[in-house]
């Protein structure tokens, strides 16, 4: 038995639930996988893994030794990393989670420049604005904004960016501009981006000095993808909120239009989330330092 491949084999499914995404994510056949974990069983004399039709789940036992294991495995490639040095170049699968606009419009026409620093790098990208699990999938970092609701992953900010109000120039010649806030309650359609997980719309918020306003009417259609959004606004569906540097060349263009501008809206941080395991991983550590390059771009703080 390889016990250093066994080790890392038992790590993985611990964290996927599943023999079959940790074998792809090791790179070797489910059998090979399986077999890992019966030879570490039998070596122990425990049963680690607690296996049903549905998941694969950790024993009391095996979650003792999970830690462990993880600490082992971790503290291996902070050693390797070491005595590697400067001269070795980071290298091998890469997987990143992103969202619909931000991966279109930011990351990937700046990809290039990644790919002439790290050329060794296979950046995997997962697109979508759905959450993503980045254990049980796989995922060594994932760009996301918002709340930091998961404790458990290290988060570093990249930026902040700003929302604008907008609409198509067709829809203000129809519907008229709106003055105030309120009228978008009454006088409007809302075209809105709805929530992934939930499928409801996410209120339009005003600030204006001490007042504070959240409209959250009923709207005349919404979508869950950040690019469909945009593309909805552009088409004339109605008044949204959205990144000001996603529609930025449709307000050059006069494609959309800026409403309601004398009204801020709170910014919406960004971040590089990873697993703290994934810490002295030197591909994540490279992405996420490249990617606060990039994304400072769009920091609106300044």
């Amino acid at each position: 038995m390889d016990h250093l491949l066994a080790l890392r084999a038992f790590v993985r499914i611990a964290e996927a639930g599943s023999f079959g995404k940790a074998a792809d994510q090791l790179g070797v056949p489910r059998s090979t996988a399986s077999k890992l974990i019966q030879d570490l069983e039998v070596h122990l004399e425990t049963r680690l893994l607690q296996r049903t039709t549905r998941r694969i789940t950790v024993t009391p036992e095996g979650a003792q030794y999970y830690e462990r294991a993880l600490r082992l495995i971790t503290d291996l490639e902070e050693m390797d990393a070491q005595a590697r040095g400067s001269r070795a170049q980071p290298k091998g699968r890469l997987r990143v989670g992103i969202g619909s606009s931000l991966a279109n419009l930011v990351l990937l026409p700046a990809l290039p420049d990644f790919q002439r620093r790290y050329p060794d790098i296979a950046l995997h990208l997962g697109v979508s604005d759905l959450p993503a699990d980045l254990v049980g999938e796989g995922i060594d970092c994932v760009i996301r904004g918002g709340a930091l609701d998961d404790t458990t992953l290290v988060a570093r900010k990249l930026c902040e960016m700003d929302f604008v109000t907008c609409a198509a120039p067709g829809y203000l010649k129809a519907f008229g501009t709106p003055a105030h806030p309120r009228e978008l309650e009454t006088k409007h359609r809302l075209f809105s981006y709805a929530s992934t997980q939930t499928g409801k719309p996410f209120p339009l918020r005003f600030l204006q000095g001490d007042e504070s306003i959240e409209i959250d009417a009923a709207v005349a259609a919404a979508v869950n993808e950040s690019t469909a959004h945009i593309t909805g606004l552009a088409a004339g569906l109605g008044i949204g909120q959205t990144f000001r540097f996603a529609v930025r060349g449709h307000l050059e263009r006069g494609e959309l239009v800026r409403v309601l501008e004398d009204w801020t809206q709170p910014r919406f941080p960004l971040y590089a989330m990873y697993p703290s395991s994934r810490h002295l991983n030197a591909k994540v550590r490279v992405f996420v330092d490249w990617a606060v390059e990039l994304f400072a771009a769009l920091d609106d703080r300044a």
